[in-house]
């Protein structure tokens, strides 16, 4: 989902933003910063070719870009206040009850050593080993709407290991290496806690593979789709520990349903489906599945996702929530694409989050625009209701 600018949505993209805003000036301790917020967030919308300290700076009508280093580097706010007001903002126009939490990461390419966090590791932004940043994010994904409401910079060890390289970079003493994993689990504990609206989670396999991880969401009865390897193993009726991949062999050609989980870049995303129970003993209104997602071009590829969910759940919203995990790759393209998530030019940690948040904000905003105009839309072409009670009926 891109969004197209002409000179009608810029300014009502101004006037989002500016609501948006309001949620969060009290974070500021003085008008610079609260202005230097807003500024900032209406230059990532902008239609520049790059958004760096000079451009946003010219386009806020800066003489320099001295206010917009400030805001990230020096004045002293709170990102993670900040933070809570953006998704407070997002629960409450595209809040439902049957929301997806998505956690993926995604890399942000880097120059040189200084940058926190940065080294050579693996980037799925560009799909192999570079020098980069990576974060790791949650989605809020609904039917009205798509966007990020957490965040957090990933640091290696060899960050870590290094205390006077991390004071460098901001990074106080007390931040500790953590996982991923233990990240993502922080953030959909934080979810749950903040008592946002959801039913799923999901995640790909590099954060669905970790059973501690699945076990802990099955213990607070959070159901999940998540994407595992196919060298996980399940407890079946079988065997204790039984490989995922071996429960589909010899399945019968009627158990695997041809489904579409979802639009992708080039059309409905088609695969063949199935599904095997596991833990059929566990308790009388849970289930656990192993599923299977087979291309159907190239039917030896098969990928795996183990969920645990209400019994009456079909195969066919499982198969919805798995196709769910693409909507965060579609929130970090508009992000990145629009908002400018990975335009910056900061090195320090805080100066990180900052920059993010406040792309975030803005992608956020776009998304609550984009649905009230999708809500507009749908309110004028529905007949009203009376129009629908006053037609003839076959009762008539």
């Amino acid at each position: 989902m891109g969004w197209d600018v002409v000179p009608a949505d810029a300014s009502r993209w101004s006037l989002g933003l500016s609501e948006l805003h309001e949620r969060f000036v009290h974070r500021f301790a003085r008008s610079e910063p609260r202005e230097s917020a807003l500024a900032y967030m209406q230059g990532l919308i902008a239609p520049l070719e790059r958004k760096n300290g000079w451009t946003l700076a010219e386009q806020a009508g800066h003489a320099a870009p001295d206010r917009i280093h400030r805001l990230l580097n020096r004045i002293g706010w709170d990102a993670d206040e900040v933070l809570d007001d953006v998704r407070d903002y997002v629960v409450e126009h595209l809040g439902d009850p049957d929301a997806v939490l998505i956690v993926d990461d995604t890399g942000f390419l880097k120059k040189g050593v200084r940058s926190a966090g940065v080294q050579r590791q693996y980037s799925g932004t560009a799909g192999r080993t570079e020098n980069c940043q990576v974060g790791v994010f949650l989605g809020y994904a609904t039917d009205r709407g798509r966007t990020l409401i957490d965040r957090k910079l990933y640091l290696p060890t060899s960050w870590t290991d290094d205390r006077e390289r991390c004071r460098q970079a901001g990074i106080t003493d007390e931040v500790a290496f953590e996982t991923k994993v233990a990240t993502a689990k922080a953030m959909v504990r934080r979810a749950i806690t903040d008592k946002v609206p959801f039913r799923w989670v999901t995640a790909d396999a590099a954060y669905g593979f970790s059973k501690s991880w699945r076990t802990e969401l099955e213990q607070a009865d959070v159901f999940h789709v998540m994407a595992t390897t196919r060298h996980d193993t399940v407890v079946s009726r079988w065997a204790m520990d039984h490989p995922v991949h071996d429960l589909f062999n010899g399945l019968p050609r009627q158990k695997w349903k041809r489904r579409s989980c979802g639009a992708g870049a080039h059309g409905p995303r088609v695969f063949d489906w199935a599904r095997v129970e596991v833990r059929p003993w566990h308790r009388e209104d849970r289930r656990h599945w192993v599923i299977a997602r087979r291309s159907v071009s190239r039917p030896q590829e098969i990928s795996y996702y183990i969920a645990y969910c209400p019994a009456g759940t079909t195969l066919d919203e499982l198969i919805h929530v798995a196709g769910a995990r693409w909507a965060i790759e579609e929130c970090f393209q508009t992000s990145k694409g629009e908002c400018g998530l990975d335009d910056y030019q900061v090195r320090r940690y805080d100066g990180w989050h900052r920059h993010i948040t406040l792309a975030m904000a803005a992608h956020a905003c776009l998304t609550v625009l984009r649905a009230r105009e999708l809500d507009a839309g749908k309110a004028e072409t529905d007949p009203p209701t009376s129009s629908r009670s006053a037609s003839p009926s076959s009762d008539a």
